[in-house]
This record gives structure tokens, C-alpha cells and sequence, in this order.
């Protein structure tokens, strides 16, 4: 990278500019930071506008949830930004301390550009000998000789920002300037200047270059010019990425009484080809601990081993008693296993086989602590896309608690393009919503849909869609009402439930909470059953059988009475 600034004709600098590389995880989980933005002339503030938003964007970044997207962190850091500085402007309206500045910055993260922009300071892409403005300048012409900022930091209370993905290759140039800069100096010319250097190892004098041709054409403004040239865009190697993935050999086979890493195995709890789950007790603080394990059959298999170990972070991500807890790793860990406080109770299978016809208010009561699960996800970008009866716990405390979160979709981890990745369709048939069959990317309103099912057939014993199939006939699909298998359920709840599951995204529940206030039982409403619904709703198969023998009756005493 290089970088130069200088005041030019004015008394003051107040462009800012910076770049950030962390070290460590943060690099490769949230990437590379860099920012200018130019503070308003007009107001005293206006260098401590500039030099907030670059400051907050470079550092608070790297303090969001390591599960969000880069769109939702960064949007999250600069609306703050903005209404700080808008906040100060009012409070200091009687002054001439406005706080308001423009602001373009990018993030770097696995071979992408996350742009991020407000005003007329300005991102450029060089590449082949072309060169591409990224941003767009907000501002509005009221006359041939007066213009005016349209959007900025600390205008308004709410920012309006422009956002844009870009894929960069090996050699691009990232040219950052300010109006001072491009104002008076041509694309054409900024891209010889820039790239004169392109190849070498000072960009701070193609930079220097830029900021003096733009003060000898007659700018009047301060001129600031950074540049960064990507040697290498930070795509994962798919052979690296399985190397440290694979980093920790597989457990040895596990019996009863044995001490592993400091635990000492009581009993296998539950087994399968994908792996083992034991009984254990933590050696030194005598805690029940379950400890999981991978199968040796996915020894090679680079998507089960980014699954396992996703359950693993993730289980120790979200903070919320409806979401298991997974245990953090302990110094010196020798074998790949993930570990979990230990939970009395039995599956939501179980606890559906004991209660074939619960009450509506102890389903609800189920329901509601899932959603709350469920939010704790959505609220870190997290989609589960595996939810069923086989994974939530009903603990003995009576809590509701969401596990195995291996084919869950992380926002942040999906932008790291990561070579590896597990089916298309990750969860159970029954209870995967349609969309994914035709390979929409997963959404928080698939594991709605995977909510609703799951509380039909606690109220019911059935599934709505009991015939259906997602993959091939997908409109022939017909809701099954809840009526029909149980008639004291309510037309109100049967409704809910029909949304929830319903086959399009878009005519289904955008939000949990709406899900568990129309499913709440009613103290002073109506709670009739649905008035019956006719016989062709609800059981076609019977409707048409009865109509043929009808019809077959019908003509048997035609032909009776014509043979007379």
C-alpha cells in the first residue's frame, strides 16, 4: 500500500485514511480494513468527523460477532458512527461544531471487495489498464456554481449507504481519493500515475505523484491518495484448508472406564456411522460432561470434518439456555472431539411418543422456548437447517435446548470460501423447507418452516405434507389441516401452523416472534374447534371414493328401472 496527504492552499487537513491488517484469526475470519473520508469544511469539527469514521471503521470492525456477514457487522459499526456524529452536530447546533464527513472504505476478505460508501470521496478498481470508479458521488447540482453534499456521515440520524461486492485477481489496484484529487485529475491520468509504480515496491510515490499533479492543475482542496495492490486475493487452498481442518488425528475407539483427556468414559449414549456419543465425568471437577466423536469412516472427508467442527464453534458462539452449550477446548487437546455440559431428559421424540396429545398451552410453552433458540441464532446470522425432534432436548428442568449444529449455515463463515462444503441439502426431508430443493440459499423463514412442522406434529402426530415431495411434484402439495387428525384444535392455531409451513418463503412467517404470538393460546377468545371443513378438504381420496360408488349406485338403479 502506499499513501499521501497534503493540505494543500486551506489552513487545515481534514481528510483522514487508513489500513488495518489484523494478525491471527482476524485476518482470515474478518480481513482487511481501509477507509478515507473527507470532514466538512464548513464546520470546526469537521477533521474529527473524517478521523471517527475512518478510526471506528479500521478498529470497531474487528470487535463485531465473529458470525456476521461483513455487510451486517460493517453496517452495524458505521450506523453507530453516523449517529454519534449526527448526535454531536445537535447538541452543538449553536456552534459551528457539525460533525459531517464522507466516508469510503473497503473490506478484504477471501478474494472479495466488500465496499462500503457515502459522499464524493471515491474508490477506484485498476486492472489491465482500465480503470473502474467503484463508488458513485453523492451530490446534488442546485446551479451551475453551487453544489451540495446529499448524503454523508452525520446528515441524518439514519444512513443511507451504498454497499457493493467486487472479485478481485492478483495485480488489482485499490485507488482511494478525495474530491481535492479526482476533481482535478483525470481517470486516464490518475491510472498512469498510479501505475507507474503498479509493479514495484513504492506506491507511496505513485501516490505522492497523484496528490502533486492534482495541487499543480489547481486544486484548492486538501489532496489525499492511498493506494493497495493485491499480490494475492486470500483465496483458501483447498489442500491447506483440509491440512488444518485434519489437524488433530481422530480419537481412539473409547470404552467404558477408560480416561481420555481428562475425562473417564461412563457409557456409550448413542452411536452411528457418523459418530459416537459417550457418557463421561470430568476427572477433576467429578461434572458429567457428553463427549462426541467423529467417525473414522469421514477420516477423508474434508465437508464432515468442516461440519463437526463447525458444531463445535458455534455451540460455544451463542449464549442462550435454549441452544447447548458446548464446552470450550482444553489446553493442550491432542484429539479432535467437541464436549458438552451433560442434560438429563429425553429427545423431542421421546417426550412426542410419551405426550401422543399434548395440551396447547405445554406444546406452546415447547414452541415459544425453540423460537427463543432460534432467535439466539438468527440474531449471529446462524441458520440451523437441521431442526427436528431427534435434535432438541427436553431436559428434565423442562427446557427446551436446540443441538447438533453441524449443518448449520454461518453468515461470516460462508464468505470465507471455504473450499469445502457439505449437500446441498443438509436436513431431514420431513422437515427441510421446499425452497432449498430448488437452491435458494438458506434463510431464517426455512427454519420457520422447520418450527411449524415440528409443532403440527406435536399437536397431531402427523406431518402437514404428509405425501409430499419437495424434489419432484412440488406444487401437488396440499396442506393437511390440523383439524383433521385432531377436531379440538382451533381454526386460529390450524391457521398459524398453515403459515408457517406454507410452500412459499415469501407467504410464510418473516419473524419468530409473529409465529409464537399467533400460536399462543387464547384465554378469552374463541377456542371452538374449525367449523368442519367439507369432505373433499379434508380427505380427497375418501371424497372421490364415495362419489364413485354414489355415481355406480346411481346407474345400477337406472339400468334397474329401464330394464323394468
Amino acid at each position: 500500500m502506499g499513501q499521501h496527504s497534503e493540505t494543500g492552499p486551506k489552513a487545515s487537513n481534514d481528510d483522514s485514511f487508513g489500513v488495518m491488517i489484523p494478525s491471527g484469526a482476524l485476518l482470515e475470519s474478518k480481513g482487511i480494513t481501509m477507509a478515507i473520508a473527507d470532514g466538512m469544511s464548513s464546520s470546526e469539527a469537521a477533521k474529527a468527523a473524517s478521523e471517527t469514521c475512518v478510526r471506528s471503521f479500521l478498529e470497531d470492525y474487528y470487535d463485531t460477532h465473529a458470525s456476521w456477514t461483513v455487510k451486517t457487522a460493517v453496517g452495524r459499526v458505521l450506523s453507530a458512527t453516523n449517529r454519534w456524529l449526527h448526535g454531536q452536530s445537535q447538541i452543538n447546533y449553536l456552534s459551528d461544531r457539525g460533525m459531517v464527513s464522507t466516508f469510503s472504505g473497503v473490506v478484504l476478505k477471501s478474494g472479495m471487495a466488500y465496499v462500503f460508501h457515502a459522499g464524493d470521496s471515491r474508490i477506484y478498481l485498476l486492472r489491465d489498464g482500465t480503470i473502474e470508479q467503484l463508488t458513485r458521488d453523492h451530490r446534488t447540482r442546485v446551479s451551475r456554481q453551487r453544489e451540495y453534499l446529499s448524503r454523508a456521515f452525520g446528515i441524518a440520524p439514519d444512513l443511507d449507504l451504498d454497499y457493493r461486492e467486487v472479485a478481485l485477481d492478483a495485480g488489482d489496484l485499490l485507488l482511494f481519493s478525495t474530491d481535492g484529487v479526482h476533481e482535478h485529475v483525470r481517470d486516464t491520468q490518475l491510472l498512469a500515475l498510479a501505475q507507474g509504480d503498479a509493479q514495484g515496491d513504492d506506491l507511496d510515490a505513485a501516490a505522492r505523484r497523484i496528490v502533486a499533479a492534482a495541487l499543480a492543475q489547481g486544486s484548492l482542496d486538501n489532496v489525499t491518495c492511498q493506494i493497495v495492490r493485491i499480490d494475492d486475493p486470500g483465496r483458501p487452498d483447498a489442500e491447506a484448508y483440509l491440512k488444518r481442518l485434519a489437524g488433530l488425528p481422530f480419537p481412539p475407539e473409547l470404552t467404558p472406564g477408560m480416561i481420555f483427556e481428562g475425562y473417564r468414559v461412563t457409557r456409550e449414549l448413542h452411536a452411528s456411522n457418523r459418530s459416537q456419543v459417550f457418557l463421561a465425568q470430568d476427572t477433576e471437577t467429578g461434572a458429567e460432561v457428553v463427549l462426541k466423536t467423529p467417525s473414522v469412516n469421514f477420516e477423508d472427508d474434508p465437508a464432515y470434518l468442516e461440519m463437526f467442527s463447525r458444531e463445535a464453534w458455534i455451540g460455544q458462539l451463542i449464549a442462550s439456555p435454549h441452544v447447548l452449550k458446548m464446552l470450550p477446548a482444553r489446553p493442550g487437546r491432542r484429539y479432535l472431539y467437541h464436549a458438552s455440559a451433560f442434560v438429563p431428559g429425553t429427545t423431542l421424540r421421546e417426550w412426542m411418543r410419551s405426550h401422543p396429545r399434548p395440551d396447547f398451552a405445554l406444546a406452546h410453552d415447547i414452541m415459544e422456548q425453540l423460537a427463543k433458540g432460534l432467535r439466539a441464532l438468527h440474531r449471529r446470522e446462524i441458520v440451523h437447517r437441521d431442526l427436528k425432534p431427534e435434535n432438541i432436548l427436553i431436559g428434565a428442568d423442562g427446557i427446551a435446548r436446540i443441538i447438533d449444529f453441524g449443518s448449520a449455515r454461518v453468515g461470516g463463515l460462508a464468505e470465507t470460501a471455504a473450499p469445502m462444503s457439505g449437500p446441498a441439502i443438509a436436513g431431514t426431508a420431513q422437515y427441510t423447507a421446499p425452497e432449498y430443493y430448488t437452491g435458494a440459499a438458506p434463510a431464517n423463514r426455512a427454519d420457520i418452516f422447520s418450527l411449524g412442522t415440528i409443532a403440527y406434529e406435536m399437536l397431531t402426530g402427523r406431518l402437514p405434507y404428509p405425501d409430499a415431495d419437495w424434489a419432484g411434484a412440488r406444487r401437488a402439495a396440499r396442506y393437511a389441516p390440523a383439524a383433521q387428525w385432531r377436531d379440538d384444535i382451533p381454526h386460529w392455531l390450524d391457521a398459524a401452523l398453515e403459515k408457517s409451513v406454507h410452500p412459499d418463503p415469501a407467504a410464510r412467517y418473516d419473524a419468530l416472534s409473529a409465529f409464537v404470538e399467533d400460536t399462543r393460546p387464547r384465554a378469552h377468545a374463541d377456542h371452538s374447534a374449525r367449523p368442519r371443513a367439507p369432505l373433499l378438504e379434508r380427505n380427497p381420496l375418501a371424497f372421490w371414493r364415495a362419489t364413485t360408488f354414489f355415481l355406480l349406485a346411481l346407474n345400477l338403479v337406472l339400468i334397474y328401472k329401464l330394464s323394468q
